[in-house]
C-alpha cells in the first residue's frame, strides 16, 4: 500500500466483533461510508474477531474479500487468539497500528452494534485536531427508536454511588454535583468520561498514559482510561454533532440478564481500588449498599417496582466477601499471539 505524506494524519477505526458477524458488517459498512478522504486523513478499518469460536472470523474474512474492502489495506481482519474482553480486543488493533506498521495518530473505537451517522468521523477528528489537549471525544448516541442514550458522565465517587443507588429526589438534589449521569449537554462540552460505543482517541495520549487496562474484562475500562487521561491533563469531550445509532448489549446479552455477571462486579471493584485505594473502595461499597437499602425500603413502603436487577445488593455483598477467591473469566485461556489477515 502506498503510504501518504507524513503531514497527513493517520486514523485507525477499530470494530470489535464477538459472535455478531452480521451486525459487525453493518457497523463496518457505516464506517466505510463515513471514512474521510485522504485529504483529511489516511484512514483504515481494523476488524478484530475476539475469539468468537462460532465461525464469525471466517464469515468476516469472506465478506471483506467479496466486497473488495481489503483493496490497498483499507480493511483488515485481525483474529484474537483469546477473548480478553473489550479493552484487550481493541488493544490488539491499536498495537498492530496502520497497515504499514506505523502508529496511528487517532483511533476511533466503534462498537459492533453502533452505526455512525454521516459526518460522525469528520466531526470527532476535526475536534481533536483543533483542540490540542483533547485526548478523547465521544459521540452522541441514540437508540434505534431515536431516543438519546446517556453517554456523558461524571467519574464515580462515594457520594455518586449512594445517590445512584438511592434514587430519591431530595438526595439527588442534595448531591447533584455528584450525579454520575447528569443531563446530556446540548453542545460540545468537556465531561469526565464518555461511553465507548463511539469514541475517538488521540494516539499521543495513549502513548503517554497507556492503552485500555486489560484487567477489566468488560465495563469501566473507558472510565478508567478517561480518569488516567484527566490525571495526565488530557481532556475528554462529548460532541452532540457526532452522532450514531447504538443497538446496545448485543454481544453481552445484557438485555436478557437475570442477574449482573460477576465480571461487572469485578470491574467495579477494580476501578475504585486501583484508582482510589482499598479503603475508598470499601466506602464506595458501603455507600452503594446503603443507597440500595433505602431504595428497597421505599419500594416496600410505596409498592413500586425495584429498579435494581434481581438480587443485586446480595450479589454485590457476596462478591465483596468472596472476591479474593474469584477466578479469571472462563473465556480467558492462555494468551497466544493474535493473527492478522492482510490482503
Amino acid at each position: 500500500m502506498h503510504s501518504p505524506s507524513p503531514s497527513v494524519p493517520s486514523l485507525l477505526v477499530v470494530v470489535l466483533n464477538y459472535r455478531t458477524a452480521e451486525m459487525t458488517l453493518r457497523a463496518a459498512e457505516a464506517v466505510l461510508v463515513d471514512l474521510p478522504g485522504t485529504d483529511r486523513a489516511w484512514a483504515e478499518l481494523a476488524i478484530v474477531d475476539n475469539d468468537s469460536a462460532d465461525g464469525s472470523a471466517a464469515l468476516l474474512e469472506q465478506a471483506i474479500a467479496e466486497r473488495g474492502w481489503n483493496a490497498g489495506g483499507r480493511v483488515r481482519l485481525i483474529r484474537a487468539a483469546y477473548n480478553g474482553g473489550f479493552g484487550a480486543g481493541n488493544n490488539i488493533a491499536i498495537r498492530a497500528g496502520m497497515s504499514d506498521g506505523r502508529a496511528p495518530d487517532f483511533i476511533h473505537v466503534v462498537n459492533s452494534d453502533a452505526f455512525l451517522d454521516p459526518g460522525c468521523i469528520a466531526a470527532l477528528l476535526a475536534h481533536l485536531q483543533s483542540t490540542p489537549r483533547a485526548g478523547i471525544a465521544g459521540s452522541h448516541v441514540r437508540g434505534e427508536d431515536g431516543l438519546p442514550h446517556t453517554t456523558a458522565f461524571r467519574f464515580p465517587t462515594i457520594a455518586g454511588e449512594f445517590e445512584a443507588a438511592a434514587r430519591i429526589g431530595p438526595i439527588t438534589r442534595l448531591l447533584k454535583s455528584y450525579v454520575v449521569a447528569p443531563p446530556l449537554p446540548k453542545e460540545a462540552t468537556p465531561v469526565d468520561w464518555v461511553a465507548g460505543a463511539s469514541i475517538m482517541l488521540r494516539g499521543e495520549m495513549l502513548r503517554e498514559i497507556g492503552l485500555f487496562d486489560e484487567g477489566y474484562f468488560l465495563y469501566y475500562e473507558e472510565t478508567d482510561l478517561a480518569l488516567r487521561a484527566a490525571r495526565a491533563d488530557w481532556d475528554c469531550w462529548y460532541l452532540p454533532q457526532a452522532g450514531c445509532v447504538h443497538v446496545g448489549s448485543v454481544s453481552t446479552g445484557m438485555k436478557e440478564w437475570q442477574r449482573m455477571p460477576r465480571y461487572w462486579f469485578d470491574s467495579r471493584h477494580r476501578y475504585f481500588a486501583k484508582n482510589h485505594g482499598s479503603i475508598y473502595a470499601l466506602l464506595a461499597l458501603a455507600a452503594r449498599l446503603a443507597g440500595s437499602a433505602l431504595h428497597a425500603l421505599r419500594c416496600l413502603l410505596t409498592g413500586r417496582q425495584s429498579e435494581d436487577p434481581p438480587r443485586f445488593a446480595r450479589d454485590l455483598l457476596a462478591h465483596a466477601l468472596t472476591r479474593k477467591r474469584s477466578q479469571p473469566h472462563p473465556t480467558h485461556p492462555p494468551r497466544r499471539p493474535a493473527t492478522e489477515d492482510r490482503p
